[in-house]
């Protein structure tokens, strides 16, 4: 007996067993230690919302190589000195396959040690300072080699040569003021020793007058905003004004606050700002003021900057190999919210530069790099040029 051949089809497919579904793969397991309880917390809030910004967007995006995302984020309780514990536990324990490192630079040291120790790939998101001799560590932070470049073409760009260099008495900005001097002189600048002040200094007036007998044209100098408050008070007391006043503090929050109009026309350092006209940096502002209602700061860009360079080497290498994915990041090219991503053979990065920004009109434009300025440089005017602003 015939049946006919669309009974046939329907019996089997009726009588067929079911199909097996395709298990989901296992996430990826992204490693972090940050400081959320404890005197750095509040500096470091940022990191954590900008990860987990991204982790929301890249899951979204379908994940990772396919994989869906997971951030493990464990509590340093602002001590630097167990960084490396932690990310140890992040290593054997967790079983991380990728990390993102710590805040600051004292605490990378220790996490750079255990993804060395385990072969992991770590990305350096917030040190300045970056060690020779790394294999698994890729610096995506601002270096600190890079504080004072900015200044040096300022001054250059106007034709000035003698520079004074200062520093507040603690370990970064030591290094910065020492990184310029080396620079200077390279360049041709004049360019004493680098004179240290202690944090709690409030008068500048002695390194005024000792600027003043040098003929120095420049002034930079690597500290806090209320270091750069105090500078300017003494400027106005004793009406000197250099050619160029560069203050890496003049740039942060504090500042013009602290001086009013007298802030005008200083300018300062910073790592990140949210104008600046980096790739991807209005779209990554944008993001993260809807989901956090509030604008990023330089911890949440150096975070996201982290993370979106981890996406970028698992694209390229196709894998979660630690080997490929070492290779993909020390020949990676390429530009985050930060600025430009490159790294020298240890690791370090050579790419990004710090802005320099100026108060004009009572708010900060970034005014160098050229190609991310929102305004351009304004001459540091005498005290007595100076008119009161509308």
């Amino acid at each position: 007996m015939r049946f006919p051949l669309r009974w046939v089809l329907r019996c089997a497919l009726l009588c067929a067993p079911p199909a097996l579904s395709q298990p989901t793969p296992a996430p990826i397991l992204v490693g972090a230690a940050i400081p959320q309880s404890g005197m750095l917390a509040d500096l470091a809030a940022g990191l954590r919302e900008a990860l987990l910004l991204w982790q929301e967007e890249i899951n979204a995006a379908g994940g990772l190589h396919g994989r869906k995302v997971e951030l493990k984020l464990l509590d340093d309780r602002s001590e630097s000195m167990g960084a490396g514990r932690l990310y140890d536990e992040l290593i054997a324990e967790h079983k991380a396959d990728l990390l993102i490192g710590p805040f600051g630079s004292a605490a990378t040291l220790g996490a750079a040690a255990a993804a060395e120790r385990g072969r992991r790939v770590m990305i350096n998101g917030t040190g300045a300072a970056h060690k020779s001799g790394y294999r698994y560590v890729f610096q995506s932070a601002v270096p600190l080699a890079s504080y004072g470049a900015g200044a040096l073409e300022l001054a250059r760009s106007q034709g000035l040569k003698r520079i004074v260099l200062l520093a507040r008495d603690d370990p970064g900005a030591r290094a910065m003021a020492a990184r310029t001097r080396e620079a200077a002189l390279r360049q041709g600048f004049e360019a004493g020793g680098v004179e240290t002040y202690p944090a709690n200094v409030d008068d500048f007036l002695p390194m005024v007058a000792r600027a003043r007998a040098a003929g120095a044209q420049a002034w930079i100098a690597f500290g806090q905003p209320k270091d750069a408050v105090e500078m300017v008070k003494a400027f106005r007391k004793t009406g000197y004004a250099p050619r160029v006043f560069v203050a890496q503090g003049a740039a942060q929050p504090g500042f013009v606050a602290g001086l009013g109009q007298a802030a005008e026309h200083a300018v300062g350092i910073a790592a990140y700002d949210r104008r600046a006209r980096t790739r991807g940096n209005a779209a990554f502002v944008q993001a993260y003021a809807k989901k956090w209602s509030a604008g990023p700061g330089p911890a949440a860009a150096e975070g996201y900057a982290a993370a979106q360079l981890l996406a970028e080497a698992v694209r390229r290498a196709g894998s979660f190999d630690q080997e490929k994915l070492r290779e993909a990041l020390s020949a990676l090219e390429t530009e985050t919210p930060l600025g430009a991503y490159k790294v020298d053979r240890a690791g370090a990065q050579v790419g990004a530069q710090a802005l320099l920004t100026q108060v004009q009109r009572g708010r900060q434009e970034v005014i160098w790099p050229l190609a991310f300025a929102t305004a351009p440089w304004q001459p540091y005017l005498a005290w007595g040029e100076r008119k009161t602003l509308q």
